[in-house]
């Protein structure tokens, strides 16, 4: 029995969601969330609620019902508050700029780095060395975000590079004589 799987997720006043063609739509304040929905796992829209539930007792179906509700809760989430992710740049001349659906991105190398910023996210730089990215999707916000630290990881003994805010970067000691 899955713990997470067992519990309904709860639809907030302002919000709908509907089931049709195998896609759950969610429609809230800050837009609308699709979905495509696995066979192996029944959902149901009912009153101010959405249920998952496993369609059969195969083991498929057991393994993917607790994934299913947490995807089914980040739809509703999204519509309703929406997902931030804070990206803290450290190192000397390491600097972001945003300039509309580019940022800009100045991390050590010869060249400075231009990102696109995808369709449906809001990227914000309050300082030269914060990167604030904003959506509705997770996903985007979660595979932009890690895009980003890809260009530049933090190094363990300096701690330079971008590091997610709150990330806890393990620290070496540098070389002895």
């Amino acid at each position: 029995m899955s713990r997470i799987g067992k519990r309904p997720v709860a639809i907030p006043s302002g919000v709908e969601a509907k089931i049709d063609n195998g896609q759950l739509s969610v429609k809230g304040p800050k837009g609308t969330l699709t979905m495509g929905l696995s066979d192996a796992v029944d959902y149901k829209v009912e009153g101010d609620a959405i249920n998952v539930q496993p369609a059969n007792d195969t083991q498929k179906a057991r393994a993917f019902w607790g994934m299913q509700r947490t995807l089914v809760q980040n739809l509703v989430d999204g519509v309703t508050d929406g997902f931030t992710k804070v990206l803290e740049i450290s190192g000397v001349g390491y600097r972001a700029q945003a300039q509309g659906k580019t940022l800009k991105l100045q991390l050590g190398y010869s060249h400075d780095i231009d990102l696109t910023v995808p369709e449906g996210l809001e990227v914000k730089t309050p300082d030269q060395t914060t990167v604030e990215i904003s959506g509705i999707d997770k996903q985007k916000v979660g595979q932009f975000a890690a895009e980003i630290r890809e260009m530049r990881k933090p190094e363990p003994y300096k701690g330079k590079g971008v590091k997610y805010r709150g990330e806890y970067i393990f620290r070496k000691e540098g070389k002895k004589k």
